[in-house]
Protein backbone atom coordinates (compact mmCIF):
# COMPACT_ATOMS: atom_id res chain seq x y z
CA UNK A 1 0.00 0.00 0.00
CA UNK A 2 1.71 3.44 -1.13
CA UNK A 3 1.49 6.27 1.27
CA UNK A 4 -0.30 9.07 1.13
CA UNK A 5 1.53 12.10 -0.41
CA UNK A 6 0.74 15.12 1.64
CA UNK A 7 1.28 18.42 -0.69
CA UNK A 8 1.01 21.88 0.68
CA UNK A 9 1.00 24.65 -1.38
CA UNK A 10 4.80 26.24 -2.01
CA UNK A 11 6.02 29.86 -1.34
CA UNK A 12 8.67 31.62 -3.78
CA UNK A 13 11.95 31.63 -1.44
CA UNK A 14 12.91 34.73 0.28
CA UNK A 15 16.26 36.19 0.46
CA UNK A 16 17.46 38.38 2.64
CA UNK A 17 19.58 40.36 -0.53
CA UNK A 18 15.40 40.56 -1.78
CA UNK A 19 14.51 41.85 1.16
CA UNK A 20 17.19 43.71 3.30
CA UNK A 21 16.51 43.73 6.97
CA UNK A 22 14.01 39.90 7.15
CA UNK A 23 15.15 37.18 7.37
CA UNK A 24 14.43 34.17 4.60
CA UNK A 25 12.15 31.89 5.66
CA UNK A 26 12.92 28.34 6.88
CA UNK A 27 9.79 26.66 6.93
CA UNK A 28 7.39 27.40 3.80
CA UNK A 29 4.18 26.49 2.60
CA UNK A 30 2.25 27.39 5.68
CA UNK A 31 2.85 24.58 8.00
CA UNK A 32 2.18 24.82 11.36
CA UNK A 33 3.95 23.07 14.00
CA UNK A 34 1.55 19.88 14.04
CA UNK A 35 1.79 19.99 10.14
CA UNK A 36 6.17 19.20 10.61
CA UNK A 37 5.22 16.38 12.80
CA UNK A 38 2.46 14.65 10.24
CA UNK A 39 5.12 15.07 7.04
CA UNK A 40 7.95 13.83 8.91
CA UNK A 41 6.35 10.72 10.44
CA UNK A 42 4.25 9.81 7.61
CA UNK A 43 6.42 6.92 5.76
CA UNK A 44 7.50 5.73 9.81
CA UNK A 45 3.28 5.29 10.00
CA UNK A 46 2.76 4.07 6.59
CA UNK A 47 1.75 0.67 6.91
CA UNK A 48 3.96 -0.35 3.58
CA UNK A 49 6.49 1.84 2.05
CA UNK A 50 5.73 3.61 -1.35
CA UNK A 51 6.77 1.20 -4.23
CA UNK A 52 9.76 3.22 -5.04
CA UNK A 53 11.28 3.14 -1.80
CA UNK A 54 10.91 -0.61 -2.70
CA UNK A 55 13.05 -0.76 -6.17
CA UNK A 56 15.52 1.40 -4.02
CA UNK A 57 15.93 -0.85 -1.55
CA UNK A 58 16.25 -3.95 -3.50
CA UNK A 59 18.85 -2.32 -5.88
CA UNK A 60 20.92 -1.00 -2.92
CA UNK A 61 20.42 -5.03 -1.06
CA UNK A 62 21.69 -6.23 -4.28
CA UNK A 63 24.65 -4.23 -4.37
CA UNK A 64 25.40 -5.23 -0.91
CA UNK A 65 25.66 -8.73 -1.17
CA UNK A 66 27.85 -8.14 -4.29
CA UNK A 67 29.96 -6.69 -1.59
CA UNK A 68 29.90 -9.81 0.52
CA UNK A 69 30.64 -12.04 -2.48
CA UNK A 70 33.69 -9.94 -3.78
CA UNK A 71 35.06 -9.69 0.38
CA UNK A 72 34.75 -13.30 0.49
CA UNK A 73 36.22 -14.04 -2.76
CA UNK A 74 39.19 -11.80 -2.06
CA UNK A 75 39.66 -13.74 1.72
CA UNK A 76 39.48 -17.21 -0.50
CA UNK A 77 41.45 -16.12 -2.77
CA UNK A 78 44.04 -13.54 -1.73
CA UNK A 79 44.59 -9.72 -2.72
CA UNK A 80 46.09 -11.63 -6.01
CA UNK A 81 42.90 -10.51 -7.32
CA UNK A 82 42.91 -7.03 -7.05
CA UNK A 83 45.07 -4.90 -9.80
CA UNK A 84 47.79 -3.48 -6.95
CA UNK A 85 51.49 -4.41 -7.85
CA UNK A 86 54.72 -3.51 -7.40
CA UNK A 87 54.96 -0.24 -6.89
CA UNK A 88 51.49 0.66 -6.29
CA UNK A 89 50.66 -1.55 -3.56
CA UNK A 90 48.14 0.82 -2.26
CA UNK A 91 45.12 0.95 -5.45
CA UNK A 92 40.87 1.18 -4.78
CA UNK A 93 41.24 -0.26 -0.83
CA UNK A 94 42.73 3.04 0.64
CA UNK A 95 41.26 5.15 -2.38
CA UNK A 96 37.41 3.77 -1.42
CA UNK A 97 38.95 4.12 2.56
CA UNK A 98 39.69 7.78 2.26
CA UNK A 99 36.76 8.65 -0.34
CA UNK A 100 34.48 7.26 2.55
CA UNK A 101 36.03 8.96 5.71
CA UNK A 102 35.40 12.47 3.60
CA UNK A 103 32.05 11.67 2.76
CA UNK A 104 31.16 11.74 6.62
CA UNK A 105 32.76 15.23 7.29
CA UNK A 106 29.47 16.98 6.34
CA UNK A 107 27.42 15.27 8.71
CA UNK A 108 29.47 16.08 11.46
CA UNK A 109 30.45 19.80 10.39
CA UNK A 110 26.62 20.84 10.18
CA UNK A 111 25.30 19.23 13.14
CA UNK A 112 28.38 20.32 15.49
CA UNK A 113 29.99 23.19 14.01
CA UNK A 114 27.24 25.06 12.71
CA UNK A 115 25.32 24.25 15.91
CA UNK A 116 27.52 26.14 17.99
CA UNK A 117 27.89 29.19 15.38
CA UNK A 118 23.70 29.16 15.76
CA UNK A 119 22.76 29.04 12.05
CA UNK A 120 19.47 27.82 12.24
CA UNK A 121 18.86 26.49 8.38
CA UNK A 122 20.62 23.60 9.71
CA UNK A 123 17.92 22.16 11.48
CA UNK A 124 16.25 20.75 8.98
CA UNK A 125 18.84 18.61 7.18
CA UNK A 126 21.16 18.13 9.84
CA UNK A 127 19.25 14.81 10.92
CA UNK A 128 19.96 12.66 7.35
CA UNK A 129 24.00 14.42 7.00
CA UNK A 130 24.12 13.00 10.59
CA UNK A 131 22.73 9.81 9.38
CA UNK A 132 25.06 9.85 6.34
CA UNK A 133 28.36 10.18 8.43
CA UNK A 134 27.53 7.04 10.37
CA UNK A 135 26.96 4.81 7.17
CA UNK A 136 30.09 7.01 5.30
CA UNK A 137 32.25 5.79 8.32
CA UNK A 138 31.00 2.34 8.32
CA UNK A 139 31.72 1.78 5.14
CA UNK A 140 34.77 3.49 5.22
CA UNK A 141 36.01 1.04 8.36
CA UNK A 142 35.88 -2.35 5.44
CA UNK A 143 38.53 -1.10 3.61
CA UNK A 144 41.47 -0.93 6.26
CA UNK A 145 40.56 -4.18 7.20
CA UNK A 146 40.72 -5.95 4.23
CA UNK A 147 43.83 -4.56 2.45
CA UNK A 148 45.84 -5.78 4.69
CA UNK A 149 45.45 -9.37 3.11
CA UNK A 150 45.85 -11.12 6.25
CA UNK A 151 42.30 -10.54 7.83
CA UNK A 152 41.78 -12.84 10.33
CA UNK A 153 45.05 -10.85 12.25
CA UNK A 154 43.46 -7.73 11.89
CA UNK A 155 42.94 -7.75 15.47
CA UNK A 156 46.94 -7.30 15.87
CA UNK A 157 46.17 -3.59 15.11
CA UNK A 158 44.45 -3.25 18.35
CA UNK A 159 46.37 -3.50 21.78
CA UNK A 160 44.83 -6.46 23.01
CA UNK A 161 46.86 -8.80 25.23
CA UNK A 162 47.93 -11.95 23.76
CA UNK A 163 50.61 -14.64 24.13
CA UNK A 164 52.72 -13.49 21.71
CA UNK A 165 52.93 -10.26 23.10
CA UNK A 166 52.47 -8.70 19.72
CA UNK A 167 51.90 -4.77 20.21
CA UNK A 168 50.89 -2.76 17.93
CA UNK A 169 53.28 -0.26 16.21
CA UNK A 170 52.11 3.45 17.71
CA UNK A 171 54.20 5.27 15.32
CA UNK A 172 52.29 3.86 12.34
CA UNK A 173 49.92 6.23 10.79
CA UNK A 174 47.98 3.24 9.86
CA UNK A 175 47.30 2.76 13.51
CA UNK A 176 46.72 6.26 13.79
CA UNK A 177 43.68 6.06 11.51
CA UNK A 178 42.23 3.20 13.92
CA UNK A 179 42.11 4.91 16.78
CA UNK A 180 40.81 8.61 15.41
CA UNK A 181 38.09 6.82 12.73
CA UNK A 182 37.09 4.54 16.11
CA UNK A 183 36.38 7.83 18.23
CA UNK A 184 34.98 10.03 15.30
CA UNK A 185 32.53 7.36 14.78
CA UNK A 186 32.06 6.51 18.67
CA UNK A 187 31.25 10.58 19.11
CA UNK A 188 28.99 10.41 15.81
CA UNK A 189 26.74 7.96 17.02
CA UNK A 190 26.64 9.25 20.30
CA UNK A 191 25.71 12.84 18.81
CA UNK A 192 23.21 11.08 15.86
CA UNK A 193 21.53 9.29 18.95
CA UNK A 194 20.91 12.45 21.60
CA UNK A 195 19.58 14.58 18.82
CA UNK A 196 17.00 11.87 17.89
CA UNK A 197 15.89 11.07 21.47
CA UNK A 198 12.58 13.45 21.72
CA UNK A 199 11.54 12.57 17.87
CA UNK A 200 11.59 8.96 19.23
CA UNK A 201 9.42 9.86 21.62
CA UNK A 202 6.96 11.62 19.18
CA UNK A 203 7.22 8.24 17.13
CA UNK A 204 6.51 6.32 20.45
CA UNK A 205 3.26 8.35 21.09
CA UNK A 206 1.78 8.28 17.56
CA UNK A 207 2.45 4.47 17.27
CA UNK A 208 -0.28 2.59 15.91
CA UNK A 209 1.22 -0.72 16.97
CA UNK A 210 1.84 -2.42 20.68
CA UNK A 211 5.34 -3.44 19.05
CA UNK A 212 6.35 -0.05 17.42
CA UNK A 213 5.51 1.33 20.79
CA UNK A 214 7.33 -0.72 22.63
CA UNK A 215 10.50 -0.35 20.56
CA UNK A 216 10.02 3.43 20.76
CA UNK A 217 9.85 3.69 23.77
CA UNK A 218 12.61 1.90 24.68
CA UNK A 219 14.47 3.90 22.28
CA UNK A 220 13.25 7.57 23.96
CA UNK A 221 14.35 6.33 27.31
CA UNK A 222 11.89 7.87 29.12
CA UNK A 223 11.43 11.12 27.37
CA UNK A 224 8.32 12.84 28.31
CA UNK A 225 9.80 16.72 27.59
CA UNK A 226 9.79 18.03 31.21
CA UNK A 227 11.63 20.85 31.63
CA UNK A 228 14.42 18.79 33.78
CA UNK A 229 15.00 16.58 30.72
CA UNK A 230 15.00 19.46 28.85
CA UNK A 231 17.94 21.53 30.17
CA UNK A 232 19.96 17.84 30.48
CA UNK A 233 19.59 17.22 26.84
CA UNK A 234 20.88 20.86 25.88
CA UNK A 235 23.76 20.28 27.93
CA UNK A 236 24.78 17.17 26.46
CA UNK A 237 23.81 18.37 23.16
CA UNK A 238 26.32 20.78 23.32
CA UNK A 239 28.88 19.29 24.97
CA UNK A 240 28.66 16.60 21.92
CA UNK A 241 28.86 19.46 19.78
CA UNK A 242 32.35 20.41 21.58
CA UNK A 243 33.34 17.29 21.06
CA UNK A 244 32.97 16.70 17.63
CA UNK A 245 33.83 20.14 16.18
CA UNK A 246 37.72 19.32 16.83
CA UNK A 247 37.26 15.79 15.38
CA UNK A 248 35.54 17.33 12.53
CA UNK A 249 39.34 18.95 11.74
CA UNK A 250 41.55 16.28 12.98
CA UNK A 251 40.11 12.94 11.47
CA UNK A 252 40.79 13.60 7.60
CA UNK A 253 44.19 15.57 9.23
CA UNK A 254 45.20 12.13 10.79
CA UNK A 255 44.11 10.21 7.71
CA UNK A 256 46.13 12.43 5.60
CA UNK A 257 49.00 11.29 7.80
CA UNK A 258 49.08 8.21 6.14
CA UNK A 259 50.69 10.21 3.08
CA UNK A 260 52.32 13.05 4.62
CA UNK A 261 54.88 11.18 6.99
CA UNK A 262 56.04 9.26 3.97
CA UNK A 263 58.91 9.71 1.80
CA UNK A 264 57.68 9.48 -1.35
CA UNK A 265 57.36 12.29 -3.72
CA UNK A 266 53.89 13.91 -3.71
CA UNK A 267 53.22 12.54 -0.40
CA UNK A 268 56.08 14.30 1.45
CA UNK A 269 54.24 17.90 1.94
CA UNK A 270 52.72 19.83 5.11
CA UNK A 271 49.91 20.52 3.31
CA UNK A 272 48.04 17.62 3.09
CA UNK A 273 46.41 17.90 6.53
CA UNK A 274 44.18 21.48 5.44
CA UNK A 275 43.89 19.82 2.32
CA UNK A 276 42.43 17.29 2.88
CA UNK A 277 40.29 18.84 5.34
CA UNK A 278 38.78 20.77 3.38
CA UNK A 279 38.05 18.45 0.70
CA UNK A 280 36.29 16.07 2.79
CA UNK A 281 33.91 18.91 3.40
CA UNK A 282 33.70 19.99 -0.16
CA UNK A 283 32.84 16.08 -1.03
CA UNK A 284 30.88 15.79 2.22
CA UNK A 285 28.64 18.32 1.36
CA UNK A 286 27.83 17.33 -1.75
CA UNK A 287 26.93 14.64 -0.99
CA UNK A 288 24.32 16.13 1.77
CA UNK A 289 23.05 18.13 -1.32
CA UNK A 290 22.29 15.18 -3.79
CA UNK A 291 20.66 13.23 -1.04
CA UNK A 292 18.81 16.30 0.34
CA UNK A 293 17.29 17.01 -3.32
CA UNK A 294 16.80 13.22 -3.45
CA UNK A 295 14.87 13.85 -0.29
CA UNK A 296 12.89 16.80 -0.73
CA UNK A 297 11.91 15.29 -4.34
CA UNK A 298 10.62 11.94 -3.03
CA UNK A 299 9.09 12.51 -0.08
CA UNK A 300 7.65 15.56 -0.50
CA UNK A 301 9.99 17.52 2.00
CA UNK A 302 10.16 20.58 -0.22
CA UNK A 303 8.74 23.09 2.41
CA UNK A 304 10.72 21.73 5.01
CA UNK A 305 14.41 21.57 2.68
CA UNK A 306 14.08 24.70 0.81
CA UNK A 307 15.70 26.17 -1.95
CA UNK A 308 17.48 29.08 0.95
CA UNK A 309 18.64 25.73 2.59
CA UNK A 310 19.89 24.10 -0.70
CA UNK A 311 21.60 27.97 -1.92
CA UNK A 312 23.43 27.87 1.75
CA UNK A 313 25.39 24.25 0.45
CA UNK A 314 25.90 25.45 -2.26
CA UNK A 315 27.93 28.40 -1.28
CA UNK A 316 29.49 26.43 1.02
CA UNK A 317 30.60 24.01 -2.18
CA UNK A 318 31.40 27.32 -3.97
CA UNK A 319 33.96 28.37 -1.52
CA UNK A 320 35.36 25.06 -0.08
CA UNK A 321 36.16 24.29 -3.81
CA UNK A 322 37.99 27.06 -4.42
CA UNK A 323 40.08 25.82 -1.43
CA UNK A 324 40.87 22.46 -2.81
CA UNK A 325 41.42 24.38 -6.47
CA UNK A 326 43.77 26.64 -4.46
CA UNK A 327 45.70 23.30 -2.85
CA UNK A 328 46.11 22.40 -6.71
CA UNK A 329 47.89 25.17 -7.53
CA UNK A 330 49.85 25.53 -4.60
CA UNK A 331 50.90 21.66 -4.63
CA UNK A 332 52.82 22.73 -8.01
CA UNK A 333 54.02 25.84 -6.19
CA UNK A 334 55.79 23.84 -3.60
CA UNK A 335 56.75 21.32 -5.83
CA UNK A 336 59.02 23.86 -8.07
CA UNK A 337 59.95 25.68 -5.31
CA UNK A 338 61.67 23.57 -3.32
CA UNK A 339 64.16 22.50 -6.20
CA UNK A 340 63.45 18.61 -6.27
CA UNK A 341 63.50 17.43 -9.50
CA UNK A 342 62.21 14.16 -8.24
CA UNK A 343 59.09 16.29 -6.40
CA UNK A 344 58.69 18.38 -9.60
CA UNK A 345 58.25 15.60 -11.66
CA UNK A 346 55.68 13.88 -10.18
CA UNK A 347 53.30 16.86 -10.30
CA UNK A 348 54.06 17.38 -13.67
CA UNK A 349 53.49 13.51 -13.82
CA UNK A 350 49.63 13.71 -12.90
CA UNK A 351 48.93 16.25 -15.70
CA UNK A 352 50.93 15.13 -18.50
CA UNK A 353 51.56 11.27 -17.89
CA UNK A 354 49.79 8.51 -18.61
CA UNK A 355 46.96 9.11 -15.50
CA UNK A 356 46.56 12.36 -16.87
CA UNK A 357 42.81 11.50 -17.60
CA UNK A 358 42.25 11.48 -14.36
CA UNK A 359 43.74 14.12 -13.14
CA UNK A 360 41.62 16.74 -15.58
CA UNK A 361 38.47 14.75 -14.51
CA UNK A 362 39.42 15.62 -10.75
CA UNK A 363 40.31 19.50 -12.37
CA UNK A 364 37.14 19.51 -14.44
CA UNK A 365 34.62 17.36 -11.45
CA UNK A 366 36.38 19.73 -8.80
CA UNK A 367 37.05 23.25 -9.75
CA UNK A 368 35.40 24.16 -12.74
CA UNK A 369 31.92 22.51 -12.49
CA UNK A 370 31.46 24.69 -9.00
CA UNK A 371 32.19 27.90 -10.50
CA UNK A 372 28.56 27.85 -11.79
CA UNK A 373 27.49 28.78 -7.98
CA UNK A 374 28.99 32.34 -8.25
CA UNK A 375 25.30 32.87 -9.85
CA UNK A 376 21.84 32.78 -8.20
CA UNK A 377 19.88 30.96 -10.76
CA UNK A 378 22.29 28.40 -10.86
CA UNK A 379 22.07 28.10 -6.93
CA UNK A 380 18.51 28.23 -7.41
CA UNK A 381 18.04 25.14 -9.76
CA UNK A 382 17.26 21.89 -8.60
CA UNK A 383 18.73 19.77 -11.09
CA UNK A 384 21.48 22.01 -11.65
CA UNK A 385 22.18 21.28 -8.21
CA UNK A 386 21.86 17.76 -8.44
CA UNK A 387 24.21 17.54 -11.46
CA UNK A 388 27.15 19.51 -10.28
CA UNK A 389 26.69 17.69 -6.85
CA UNK A 390 27.05 14.75 -8.37
CA UNK A 391 30.08 16.27 -10.83
CA UNK A 392 31.89 17.18 -7.15
CA UNK A 393 31.57 13.25 -5.90
CA UNK A 394 33.03 11.78 -8.83
CA UNK A 395 35.69 14.65 -8.94
CA UNK A 396 36.62 13.56 -5.14
CA UNK A 397 36.97 10.10 -5.89
CA UNK A 398 39.14 10.65 -8.67
CA UNK A 399 40.83 13.16 -6.66
CA UNK A 400 42.04 10.41 -3.93
CA UNK A 401 43.00 7.80 -6.98
CA UNK A 402 45.08 10.70 -8.68
CA UNK A 403 47.17 11.27 -5.36
CA UNK A 404 47.21 7.27 -4.31
CA UNK A 405 48.21 6.22 -7.63
CA UNK A 406 50.23 8.48 -9.40
CA UNK A 407 52.90 8.97 -6.84
CA UNK A 408 53.05 5.21 -6.45
CA UNK A 409 53.27 4.30 -9.96
CA UNK A 410 56.71 6.37 -10.54
CA UNK A 411 59.10 6.31 -7.56
CA UNK A 412 62.33 7.36 -7.32
CA UNK A 413 63.70 4.02 -9.40
CA UNK A 414 62.20 4.11 -12.85
CA UNK A 415 63.07 0.49 -13.49
CA UNK A 416 60.21 -0.14 -10.89
CA UNK A 417 57.31 2.16 -12.74
CA UNK A 418 54.66 0.73 -13.72
CA UNK A 419 50.83 0.94 -14.79
CA UNK A 420 48.05 0.16 -12.06
CA UNK A 421 44.73 -0.79 -13.84
CA UNK A 422 41.74 -2.08 -11.68
CA UNK A 423 39.92 -5.41 -11.54
CA UNK A 424 36.57 -6.37 -11.93
CA UNK A 425 36.94 -7.31 -8.14
CA UNK A 426 37.85 -3.56 -7.51
CA UNK A 427 35.25 -2.00 -9.15
CA UNK A 428 32.53 -4.20 -7.89
CA UNK A 429 34.02 -3.91 -4.76
CA UNK A 430 33.45 0.03 -4.86
CA UNK A 431 30.31 -0.57 -6.08
CA UNK A 432 29.05 -2.75 -3.47
CA UNK A 433 30.38 -0.09 -0.43
CA UNK A 434 27.41 1.84 -2.34
CA UNK A 435 25.17 -1.04 -1.91
CA UNK A 436 25.97 -0.85 1.73
CA UNK A 437 25.62 2.98 2.18
CA UNK A 438 22.20 3.24 0.25
CA UNK A 439 20.72 0.27 1.92
CA UNK A 440 21.30 1.58 5.57
CA UNK A 441 19.97 4.84 4.41
CA UNK A 442 16.98 3.26 3.22
CA UNK A 443 16.24 1.73 6.50
CA UNK A 444 17.19 5.20 8.03
CA UNK A 445 14.28 6.60 5.49
CA UNK A 446 11.85 4.33 6.71
CA UNK A 447 12.00 3.61 10.18
CA UNK A 448 13.79 6.53 11.69
CA UNK A 449 12.74 10.26 11.83
CA UNK A 450 14.46 11.88 8.72
CA UNK A 451 14.10 15.30 10.14
CA UNK A 452 14.79 16.93 13.29
CA UNK A 453 11.16 17.61 13.97
CA UNK A 454 11.47 19.24 17.76
CA UNK A 455 14.77 21.33 16.37
CA UNK A 456 13.05 22.78 13.35
CA UNK A 457 9.88 23.15 15.72
CA UNK A 458 12.33 25.64 17.50
CA UNK A 459 13.16 27.51 14.90
CA UNK A 460 9.73 28.49 13.27
CA UNK A 461 7.79 31.76 13.64
CA UNK A 462 4.82 30.01 15.88
CA UNK A 463 7.43 29.63 18.68
CA UNK A 464 8.57 32.81 19.00
CA UNK A 465 5.98 35.84 20.72
CA UNK A 466 8.20 38.73 19.19
CA UNK A 467 7.95 36.70 15.75
CA UNK A 468 6.82 38.84 13.17
CA UNK A 469 4.01 38.62 10.30
CA UNK A 470 3.63 35.44 9.30
CA UNK A 471 1.37 32.37 7.58
CA UNK A 472 -1.57 31.47 9.30
CA UNK A 473 -0.87 28.72 11.53
CA UNK A 474 -3.38 26.01 9.85
CA UNK A 475 -3.09 22.13 9.90
CA UNK A 476 -4.62 21.82 6.40
CA UNK A 477 -5.98 18.82 7.36
CA UNK A 478 -9.08 20.84 8.68
CA UNK A 479 -7.94 22.98 11.33
CA UNK A 480 -8.60 26.40 11.02
CA UNK A 481 -5.63 29.09 11.55
CA UNK A 482 -5.44 30.16 15.12
CA UNK A 483 -7.70 26.87 16.44
CA UNK A 484 -4.81 25.89 18.28
CA UNK A 485 -4.21 26.67 22.10
CA UNK A 486 -0.76 28.46 23.38
CA UNK A 487 -0.67 25.61 25.33
CA UNK A 488 -0.69 23.10 22.51
CA UNK A 489 1.66 25.31 20.69
CA UNK A 490 4.30 25.59 23.22
CA UNK A 491 3.57 21.50 23.59
CA UNK A 492 4.45 21.27 19.96
CA UNK A 493 7.30 23.25 19.72
CA UNK A 494 8.73 20.51 22.58
CA UNK A 495 8.89 17.43 20.77
CA UNK A 496 5.66 16.42 21.28
CA UNK A 497 2.88 17.44 18.62
CA UNK A 498 1.14 14.27 18.37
Amino acid sequence: MATERLEFPSTEVLNTADKPGQRPRLITGGLGLHDITRVVSRLSEAPAPPRGWWILFLASVGLLILLFAMIGYLIFTGVGVWGVNTPVSWGFAIVNFVFWVGIGHAGTLISAILFLFRQKWRTSINRFAEAMTIFAVMCAGIFPAIHVGRIWVVHWLFPLPNQMHLWPNFRSPLLWDVFAVGTYFTVSLLFWYMGMIPDLATFRDRAPGKIRRVIFGLLALGWRGSNRQWLNYEKAYLLLAGLATPLVLSVHSVVSFDFATSQLPGWHTSIFPPYFVAGAIFGGFAMVVTLAILARQVLGLRNIITLHHLENMAKVILATGMMVGYAYGMEFFTAWYSGNPTEAFTFVNRALGPYAWAYWIMIGCNVVAPQVFWFKKARNSIWLLFIVAMFVNVGMWFERFVIVVTSLSRDFLPSSWSYYMPTSVDLLTLLGSFGLFFTLFLLFLRYAPVVAMAEVKSVMEDVHPHAEEHEPLGDYWGDEPGAHTERERLLRANGGAQ
